[in-house]
């Protein structure tokens, strides 16, 4: 049937198949996706580190650009001082002032400081710095406050000269001191960012090569799987290595390939459902038909009649309930069992005529249960488990070239009860279950333990069990063969039955 436009509704779903339409996932670009995130994180992160380094770095520079005022007019003053008694010409000075750019020179030495040169001397002094020793947050915080609040200011910067306990001492306008520090910080935005940029870029194409393709193959793949997970070729193929997105590759193939086969035995589970349901149609009308053919058989003298015929009967009226129940597998659980204290020897015969061994084949069956062990159970579903093992391993005997020749080949049902529990083994000499059947042991169409088998007895055989509150499980056993445990345990007796049972025998 052709698919109708759906328009841009993307949640519309299709008119054949009911199933919601799934729009493909627009491309995000090279700088829309996580790529482009990771570089403008990048620049972001580099620019935040460059602002962290810059306070202490433009505090750096404004004691440097201090320190070489005092140099140069620490040079001048020992020129200066050198010339004593005689007085620096106004002139001269005016011109070392400009030279030195401040406005007054003070020389500290032998404690005491003498004026070697001033012209326009201000009246007062804004700020003082002391450059002998500053911390480096003292530092930081006089370099904003230069930044944001200087230009006119008068400020006086004093410190040592080298080594000595010689002093020098300006007076000077923090005008080029703001400027040249506006112009630092400049050189040093426009240098993070070139950096920043860098950085980012490289970080950028490697991680887009080693991170970003390799996750954009992995939506892809999951893209294209999701919109056809039975295609084989959408199964993504990882690349080898050891590092976390390998890893996530290879466990995205695994969980595709297993995917894949969980739906193929879904459809495989499908048509066989189909199929039965349609067997079991016709086979529920045959049945009755020869169940009432069987009922005539009682009427017949002949003793061989006499003797097999309640046995059919039996067989038949089992599997008319078998039909009647068969689509009762894969609902929420089997009917509720119908128990009652059944003898379990004579239902194990009954499971022996069931299976009808050829005397011919050299297979034994034996029983190790007492005559008076009786179990609390429904006597159908329990009849149906201990049948689904022995025929499993009436199967494993017969099948060809598994027995060494000269080898016993032997069913053994035995039982006993503990306490309020009755344990039941089912034992063959068989060669034993393979190691895929026993990793999928109870998985239906998975633990079948032959060629061409789907595993449903066993899985049957355990939704029963189940059912009355026991367990079943395989027994590891020295000798060869397959042995398996079941443990039913007895109804709980509530006080009112107790008191009634109680009553009646007294």
């Amino acid at each position: 049937m052709p698919v109708q436009d759906q328009g841009d509704n993307p949640s519309a779903e299709t008119p054949a198949t009911g199933e919601t339409a799934r729009a493909p996932c627009p491309s995000a670009g090279m700088f829309g996706g996580l790529s482009g995130k990771l570089l403008w994180l990048t620049v972001f992160f580099i620019m935040l580190a460059e602002i962290l380094i810059f306070f202490p770095s433009v505090a750096s520079m404004r004691i440097r650009w201090l320190e070489d005022r005092l140099n140069t007019a620490a040079a001048a003053a020992i020129v200066i001082d050198g010339l004593q008694p005689v007085e620096l010409p106004r002139a001269l000075q005016k011109e070392t002032l400009e030279a030195t750019g401040t406005k007054a020179i003070v020389l500290r030495k032998d404690g005491t400081s003498r004026l070697l040169a001033t012209t326009d001397m201000p009246t007062s002094v804004d700020e003082a710095y002391d450059l002998t020793d500053v911390p480096p947050a003292t530092a930081m915080r006089d370099a904003l406050d230069t930044l944001i609040f200087g230009g006119s200011r008068m400020i006086r910067v004093y410190g040592p000269v080298g080594d000595t306990n010689t002093g020098v001492e300006v007076v000077m306008k923090d005008r080029q001191l703001r400027t040249a520090m506006f112009a630092y910080s400049r050189n040093v935005l426009l240098l993070s960012v070139l950096i920043s940029l860098f950085t980012a870029t490289l970080i950028f194409f490697a991680i887009n090569r080693i991170l970003i393709g390799p996750i954009r193959r992995l939506t892809g793949s999951m893209q294209q799987f999701s919109s056809d997970p039975e295609n084989p070729a959408h199964i993504y193929i990882g690349e080898g290595g050891r590092d976390e997105l390998a890893v996530a590759g290879r466990n995205l193939t695994s969980m595709q390939m297993e995917l894949q086969k969980t739906l193929k035995q879904q459809k495989n589970l499908a048509a066989l459902g189909l199929a039965v349901s349609k067997i079991n149609h016709d086979m529920r009308n045959i049945l009755a038909s020869a169940q009432l053919m069987s009922d005539r058989l009682v009427d017949v003298d002949d003793p061989m009649v006499k003797s097999f015929a309640p046995k059919l009967l039996r067989t038949i009226d089992r599997a008319v309930g078998y039909t009647t129940e068969v689509l009762s597998y894969g609902k929420a659980s089997e009917s509720a069992p119908r128990r009652r204290h059944i003898p379990l020897l004579e239902l194990t015969q009954d499971v022996k005529d069931m299976l009808a061994i050829d005397p011919q084949s050299g297979i034994e069956f034996t029983e190790q249960i007492g005559a008076d062990l009786k179990v609390d159970a429904d006597g159908e579903q329990l009849f149906r488990i201990i049948h689904n093992l022995c025929r499993n391993a009436l199967q494993a005997l017969t099948a060809p070239g598994e027995a060494a020749p000269g080898a016993v080949r032997r069913i053994t049902v035995g039982a006993q009860r503990v306490g309020s529990v009755v344990s039941i083994t089912v034992d063959d000499t068989g060669p034993g279950m393979p190691l895929k059947a026993r990793q999928n042991l109870f998985a239906a169409f998975r633990g079948s333990a032959r060629s061409g088998g789907t595993g449903l007895g066993l899985t049957i055989a355990r939704e029963l069990v189940l059912a009355h509150g026991g367990t079943i499980a395989l027994v590891e056993k020295p000798t060869v063969g397959t042995q398996f445990r079941i443990e039913i345990p007895d109804r709980p007796v509530s006080l009112e039955d107790y008191r009634s049972r109680t009553h009646l025998e007294k």
